[in-house]
């Protein structure tokens, strides 16, 4: 009989009858834990799908939440008494093209934005529910939502300031030879020349308060989902029909809009080209100075009009892409 060493982390062979070869009896190593086998590119598709469609619908509403966000009493600004007056005017003078001023990167960004936010807040929220046999409670849901929300912006907001200076070229399709920037990519290397890194970047400390309205939104989506299949004593992933997602997305916006829509007016402002702010708190305090209370809110309506739809169409676009293609990756 031979006798062998044991050696730390090897199968020492037993002995056996007649000579007959050792059958292995330990099971291999466990994966290591990572991130990265969390990540699904159907995830990232279904977003960018989702992003771009509601885009492509609710843009002219967009354009007129901007321009109301920065109205702040400057001459060289359109005077608008409403959202009807805002896009009749528009289209009176600028036609369909003027409606769609800036869509190319708020197509751009809002694909990416929804891509990479669904991208990183599933492969996170897997990520902290392995292991665990409960589902992750309404904490858990929102600080991973804004750590998604920060990885986004810190790929995304260079779009965002395009996309604002864009739609701010307010006689541009009248007179073609008053258009600052012809286009997105022309606008991002414009910003970069004149402005720098920074220039591509205003906007990005507001914007990453702004993460917890994406933060908010998602905690209530899940929220007000697990408490709509708990009462119903189903799974809490459990597939429900278009009109129960419409409901859970439009309920968890608005809820997320009303809490948080300052962020976004003190970002467009930053990011005007009309006017020169010194920071982030010259914003705030030249804003309350002259327009109180009330200059943090506008643009809030057509807002409101423009992201629930805008919502209820990613959301449901995503659910229902997302499902189709993990279903033809896993050959159901």
């Amino acid at each position: 009989m031979t006798i062998t060493a044991a050696v730390p982390g090897v199968q020492t062979p037993a002995c056996t009858a007649a000579g007959a070869a050792p059958k292995p009896t330990s099971a291999p190593p466990p994966a290591a834990r990572s991130l990265f086998r969390h990540v699904h590119i159907e995830n990232l598709a279904a977003g960018l799908s989702g992003g771009v469609i509601s885009t492509l619908v609710l843009h002219p509403l967009d354009l007129v939440k901007i321009r109301f966000a920065v109205s702040d009493g400057l001459e060289l600004r359109p005077k608008y008494n409403g959202i009807l007056h805002c896009l009749s005017t528009i289209w009176k003078h600028e036609g369909l093209r003027g409606l769609y001023q800036g869509v190319t990167p708020n197509m751009w960004g809002a694909g990416a934005s929804w891509g990479l936010y669904f991208f990183f807040y599933n492969a996170i929220k897997a990520y902290k529910t392995e292991d665990k046999l409960e589902s992750l409670g309404a904490t858990e849901h929102l600080v991973s939502a804004a750590e998604a929300g920060a990885m986004t912006l810190c790929i995304t907001n260079p779009i965002w300031v395009t996309k604002t200076r864009l739609v701010l070229q307010y006689e541009a399709g009248v007179d073609p030879s008053k258009r600052q920037y012809k286009g997105m990519i022309d606008a991002l290397i414009k910003i970069y020349k004149c402005e720098g890194i920074r220039g591509l970047y205003k906007g990005f400390v507001p914007g990453l308060f702004g993460t917890s309205h994406g933060a908010l939104q998602f905690m209530a989506y899940e929220e007000l989902k697990s408490k709509y299949n708990k009462r119903g004593n189903r799974p809490s992933d459990s597939k429900l029909s278009t009109l129960e997602y419409i409901t859970m997305a439009a309920l968890s916006k608005i809820f997320a809009v009303s809490a948080t829509y300052p962020y976004q007016v003190v970002r467009a402002r930053l990011q005007d080209q009309h006017n020169r702010y010194s920071g982030l708190v010259d914003v705030i305090h030249r804003t309350w100075r002259k327009e109180g209370i009330h200059g943090f809110y506008k643009g809030i309506v057509p807002n409101v009009i423009r992201v629930t739809p805008a919502c209820c169409i990613t959301f449901v676009v995503y659910e229902k892409v997302s499902r189709l293609l993990l279903g033809f990756k896993n050959g159901n």
